[in-house]
């Protein structure tokens, strides 16, 4: 690995630590600071708004650009963490590169509101979005790590009510499977430098609202809880980034297996060196990754 990037992995690793805190609204507080000294730009629009009682944000370049389309972005934070605020690391340069307007909203978080209050808030930020005039084909559903778990149950959802599903799923590092049942949350604990299974076992308590080893195994393998256990039959076409370093590498590759075989145009990008939500980070492959997502977009 280059110096520069073993440099920058150091500094992931000692941040992640800074930010994790016993005490989690001041967990919260750390990361939406750092996201917003880092990732704010000037020459973005950032607007808040309230879908009902959900505060929302939207991004757009200050440029005229497409307002046909949308991409509807589910931030991550294992479900008890994260925002609009902390998901600008990748919403800004999403905006930036597809021209797109981007909005991410602030779903309730767990311990605080456990299961299924974040999947609640996100139908209620897709009818928003159809109140507002778009069709489910001009709507791009996108997510990272918790994001992507929410972004694929709320497809899911969609599916199963027999309503109309995105254009297509933009998914970074998903976790699809509570379970962890994928050989690299074996093979990587102790490579990621974001997360490990003590944490993904702390999330999991918070989300489900029950002492981990206490969950049944039944309720971990629910669609609406672990959706690489779901039926994709139907799903629209998905593209996944994951690095090869992660410990949610399985998840993504696992996912791109069942997507395959239930015939979905799905592709999966395993980016070399990469750890979790790599494309946060200001990196050239970051750069390169989510340029990537632009040309899967603009090919819809």
């Amino acid at each position: 690995m280059p110096d520069k990037q073993q440099g920058l992995l150091n500094l992931i690793q000692k941040a992640h630590k800074l930010v994790e805190n016993t005490d989690l609204e001041k967990h919260r507080q750390s990361q939406d600071q750092f996201a917003a000294l880092l990732s704010t730009r000037k020459d973005m629009i950032y607007e808040d708004i309230l879908i009902d009682d959900i505060h929302a944000e939207w991004i757009r370049v200050n440029r005229p650009h497409d307002k046909k389309k949308v991409i509807l972005y589910c931030h991550g934070g294992g479900y008890s963490t994260g925002s609009s605020t902390y998901a600008r690391a990748v919403t800004t340069k999403l905006a930036a590169a597809t021209s797109l307007d981007v909005l991410c909203f602030d779903y309730r978080l767990a311990p605080e509101y456990p299961y299924p209050a974040q999947l609640e808030d996100a139908e209620k930020a897709w009818d928003y979005l159809m109140l507002l005039g778009y069709g489910a084909e001009d709507v791009i559903l996108a997510g990272d790590s918790a994001g992507g778990n929410l972004a694929l149950v709320l497809t899911y959802l969609l599916r199963e009510n027999k309503r109309m599903l995105p254009k297509a799923l933009l998914l970074f590092s998903p976790w699809t499977d509570l379970t962890s049942s994928g050989k690299s949350h074996q093979n990587k604990e102790g490579v990621d430098p974001v997360l490990n299974a003590q944490y993904l076992e702390g999330m999991i308590e918070n989300y489900l609202a029950q002492k981990f080893m206490q969950i049944d195994l039944e309720l971990l393998q629910n669609p609406l809880v672990s959706p690489l256990f779901a039926d994709f039959t139907g799903f629209p076409p998905t593209y996944i980034q994951v690095g090869d370093e992660e410990v949610l590498l399985s998840d993504a590759e696992l996912l791109a297996k069942k997507m395959t075989k239930a015939k979905v145009s799905v592709k999966l990008d395993v980016f070399h060196g990469m750890w979790h939500v790599f494309q946060m980070s200001p990196l050239k492959k970051s750069g390169e990754a989510i340029d990537k997502c632009a040309e899967f977009i603009f090919d819809l």
